[in-house]
This record gives structure tokens, C-alpha cells and sequence, in this order.
């Protein structure tokens, strides 16, 4: 009893002095700016206040659902794509994956230095600097144009590259193929990235979706026609899939271009008339983007070359890997659309100087996308079979046993992983929006070849490690990966960055200072 009434004491002396309670998202001053600092009364008030306020869940949602709705409808083209490949043959499904993973790996250094075009459009939307977007564009344009010419100039080098990979001879037949002719739409594709970043950067991602959703809706037509023969097209296998991803990656680009022309956006961006080359915008561009780019190309690389080892170790393994790649496929790239849109919001808030709302609308984004993930990652371990049923409908049952036992358990490793990966995500996003891109670089080049390329090499080649064991270590690539981003954030050094040319105040004869003038 006594012991009790020490407590109750000690209890009632805490509530007198108010004392709050010290969360985790704080800033180094000490002021809770992630979520309310004292205890809310309810959770319901907390969450309706993180509702409405500027930077909170509303503000997040309001770009990030349409852009949820289009990076799903990606997803869900991959996710057809591949099932429709399962049920035309095992080694379609097996070169389909590490083929189109290494075409986008090579398109990745150009997609994500011509997308960071968004991050300067967010800067100039929010220091209220209209006419310097346009030409920011065009600049994305012109790296799309460079990297188009490169990627289709790997077309004649495709035999050599994938006989150095080694994979049977079957596979490695459809792996040439379905390479050489999704280079043919590189740089449409490259060059949509740079255009749809100037939507998601004036706050304008509802065209984003509808963009994407038609381009979908265009590539599950073709892959079905031209995969199997069918609605009056020829029958062509992983050819046919290849054309269909090309077809609709033209589609995007005319459709982004034929809005952008529009007269509004010409006056009020110089959408048009900042087409000129400016040396000046394109190496700030190069050097911000490119790290961005190298990023996205060491991420990309770094799993390209783990499923190439993976490969070593058989179809049915490399089968199963694939799926399982693709099922997470459905589940990561919505939470790309979180991270696109926290991305844009710390480019806004900064442009207008206000980093406290930067920091907020990224935590804000980080509960939402967490809660999200971790649902996903729950349903993968309870019910696996929901998302492996749709690859085994119309394949071999005989054959797909194997993939399928093979596959439940990869699925617990993405559980795992899937939660880490929000923290990557979410936190890496918000330092784009800031500039900090050569962080972002040297952090992946780490992580990806000390803790996954060269382990799963180890491992599985030298030491003759299995399945799992290269799983393993994919698993804790993402782990780093998202600890990393996290810590980087809570230093806040991304607060005073900026990508965008900054204008002094002018100071005049008659007045102490004058306004922001543009020189």
C-alpha cells in the first residue's frame, strides 16, 4: 500500500507541474513540431488537428492521392504485364524481370536527373517565380534527349551484355529481345518524367493521374492482344510486351506535351516561349539532378545485379523472385507517390522559407505512408496466396508448385523489409525537395555495395549460399538504407539548402531595405 501511494504521489506532482510529453519528431531547439508536444486529450482531436492545420495529413493527401491512384496504375501495368508473361511461358516470366530491370537501370540516370526538374519548379512555384518553370523544363527535355540517344545506342550490344549475365539459353533469347525493344520508347519515357514533375510541382497531379491511367489502360490492351493473339493482333509472345510498354510510353509524352502547349500555361510559365538551351539553368540541373540520378541508377543497379545472381541459382528461384518482386511492386510504388508529394511540399515550403512546415507536411506523410505499409506487410504474411493466386491461374500447376512454396516465403522477407522502406521512402523524398542529392548518392553507393552486391556474391557464388540467404541480405539493404535517410533528416542541414537562384533585397537610398526585387 505504501508503494502505491508513492506512485499515486509522484502521478499527481507530474500532472501539477504540466510537464509534456518529449516525442520523437523534434527539432534540436526542442519544440515538437511533428505532432502536438503534450498529450492531446483524445486521439480523435490529435488526428482532426493534424487534419486541418498547414502541413498536416489534408495538405499531403490533397497531392499525394492522385498521385497514389497514378504510380498504382504503374504498378498495376507491371503487375499485367508480368502475370499476362506467367501464362504465356516459365522463361517468359523469367528473362521478362532482369531484362526490363536492367533497361530501366540504364534509363534510371536519366529519369531521375530529368524528373529533379520538379524539385525546381516546386522552389520557383513557391518563391512566387512563374517564368523561370518553363525553362526548367526544357532543360529536363534536353537531358531526355541525351539519354534517349544513349539508350537506344545499346540496342546492337544487347547479345553481349546478357551472354556475359550467363542465364539459360531460352531465357537469355527473350531476355534480348524484350531489352532491345523497350529501348525503342526511352526517350519518350524520359522526357514524360521531366513533364509530369512540372505537373506534380505546381500542385497540379490530378493530370498526372488521368495522364497515367489512360497510358495503363493502353498497355493492358496491347500486352493482352499482342502477348497472346488475340483482338485481331499477332500472336508475339515477350516481343509483343515489350512493343505495348513502347507504344504507351509514346502515348505519355504526347499527351503531357499536348497539355503543356495549352496558351494558359504558356503565359503564365513560358511553357513555349522558355524553350531556349540556358547553360547556366542545365549545369544546375546536372548538378543536382545527376546525384539524384546516380541514385536512382546505383538503387536500381544494385538489384539488377542481385537478381542477376539470383538468376545463378535456377529458373524456379529467379521465378520466384521475380514474383515476389513484382507482388511488392503493388504495395511500394503507391508509397512513391507519398514520397513525390512530401517532396514537392518541402520544395514549396522552402521556396517560401518555411522549413517548419516542410518538416511537418514530412512527418505528416511518414504516419500516413507507415500505416499504410504496414497493412500491406501484414496481409503478406496472413493471406500470401492473395497475391500469388492472380501468377498461378493459367500456368502449369506441376510447374508452379515450386514457385509458389518458394514465394510465401519471400514474401515475409518484403513483410520485413516493406517497413523499412518507408522510411527510405518518405525521408529521402524530403531531401530531394531540399537539394540534398549528393548525400542521397554517396549513401546508396555505400549500402548497395557493401551490403548488397558484393555479401550476395559472397554469399551465394563464393560460399554457395541459397535463396534466403540472398534475401537476407536485400533485406537488410533496404534496413540501412531507411536508418540512414532518417538520421540524415533529424540533422536538419536540408533547412537552409535550396536549388534555385536566390534574389538579395535590394537596398534603396530613401528606405533602411527595400522588397525582393528579381535582378
Amino acid at each position: 500500500m505504501k508503494n502505491v501511494h508513492s506512485f499515486r504521489m509522484k502521478l499527481q506532482r507530474f500532472r501539477k507541474k504540466g510537464l509534456s510529453l518529449t516525442l520523437f519528431f523534434m527539432d534540436k531547439g526542442g519544440d515538437a513540431t511533428g505532432l502536438d508536444a503534450r498529450m492531446p486529450k483524445s486521439l480523435t482531436s490529435m488526428l482532426k488537428k493534424r487534419w486541418s492545420e498547414q502541413g498536416g495529413f489534408r495538405d499531403v493527401l490533397r497531392l499525394a492521392l492522385p498521385l497514389i491512384l497514378s504510380t498504382g496504375s504503374w504498378s498495376i501495368q507491371q503487375f499485367m504485364d508480368r502475370m499476362f508473361l506467367t501464362w504465356y511461358s516459365a522463361d517468359a516470366i523469367a528473362a521478362a524481370s532482369p531484362a526490363g530491370i536492367f533497361n530501366f537501370t540504364v534509363m534510371s540516370l536519366f529519369i531521375g536527373t530529368a524528373s529533379y526538374v520538379g524539385t525546381f519548379v516546386a522552389q520557383y512555384y513557391g518563391a512566387n517565380m512563374p517564368h523561370r518553370i518553363g525553362p526548367a523544363i526544357w532543360q529536363g527535355i534536353y537531358v531526355a534527349i541525351i539519354g534517349g540517344l544513349f539508350v537506344m545506342g545499346l540496342i546492337p550490344l544487347a547479345w553481349p551484355i546478357f551472354n556475359a549475365i550467363g542465364h539459360d539459353m531460352a531465357v537469355r533469347e527473350q531476355e534480348v529481345i524484350y531489352f532491345q525493344y523497350l529501348c525503342i520508347g526511352s526517350m519518350p519515357l524520359i522526357a514524360a518524367a521531366a513533364m509530369s514533375s512540372f505537373f506534380s510541382g505546381i500542385g497540379k497531379t490530378v493530370i498526372i493521374m488521368w495522364v497515367n491511367l489512360a497510358m495503363t489502360a493502353i498497355n493492358i490492351i496491347l500486352d493482352y492482344g499482342m502477348i497472346f493473339g488475340r483482338l485481331g493482333m499477332p500472336q508475339m509472345g515477350i516481343k509483343g510486351a515489350a512493343i505495348a510498354t513502347s507504344i504507351a510510353a509514346f502515348f505519355n509524352f504526347f499527351a503531357y506535351l499536348v497539355i503543356i502547349v495549352r496558351p494558359w500555361y504558356n503565359h503564365t510559365f513560358h511553357t513555349i516561349r522558355g524553350w531556349r538551351f540556358e547553360k547556366e539553368l542545365f549545369w544546375r540541373l546536372v548538378r543536382f539532378g545527376v546525384p539524384s540520378g546516380v541514385q536512382f541508377f546505383l538503387d536500381m543497379s544494385g538489384f539488377t545485379a542481385f537478381l542477376m545472381i539470383m538468376g545463378r541459382l535456377g529458373t524456379v528461384n529467379l521465378a520466384a523472385t521475380n514474383i515476389a518482386f513484382n507482388i511488392n511492386t503493388i504495395a511500394f510504388m503507391p508509397m512513391l507517390g507519398f514520397g513525390i508529394a512530401i517532396s514537392v511540399l518541402v520544395g514549396q515550403y522552402l521556396g517560401k522559407n518555411r522549413p517548419d512546415l516542410a518538416q511537418k507536411s514530412t512527418y505528416s506523410g511518414f504516419i500516413m505512408t507507415f500505416v499504410y505499409m504496414a497493412t500491406i506487410s501484414f496481409l503478406y504474411v496472413a493471406v500470401p496466396g492473395l497475391f500469388i493466386e492472380p501468377f498461378a491461374a493459367r500456368s502449369d500447376p506441376w510447374v508452379f508448385s515450386g514457385i509458389w512454396n518458394l514465394t510465401v516465403v519471400l514474401l515475409r522477407f518484403v513483410a520485413v523489409y516493406s517497413l523499412f522502406d518507408t522510411l527510405s521512402i518518405v525521408f529521402s523524398s524530403a531531401l530531394k525537395g531540399a537539394g540534398d542529392t549528393r548525400f542521397i548518392m554517396y549513401m546508396i553507393v555505400g549500402v548497395s555495395v557493401f551490403v548488397l552486391v558484393i555479401p550476395s556474391y559472397i554469399g551465394i557464388i563464393v560460399l554457395g549460399g541459397g535463396l534466403y540467404m540472398g534475401w537476407t541480405f536485400a533485406s537488410l539493404y533496404v534496413i540501412f538504407l531507411g536508418l540512414g535517410f532518417l538520421l540524415r533528416f533529424l540533422k536538419g542541414k536540408w533547412k537552409s539548402m535550396r536549388v534555385i537562384e536566390v534574389h538579395p533585397p535590394a537596398i534603396c537610398a530613401e528606405r533602411r531595405e527595400c522588397p525582393a526585387v528579381e535582378l
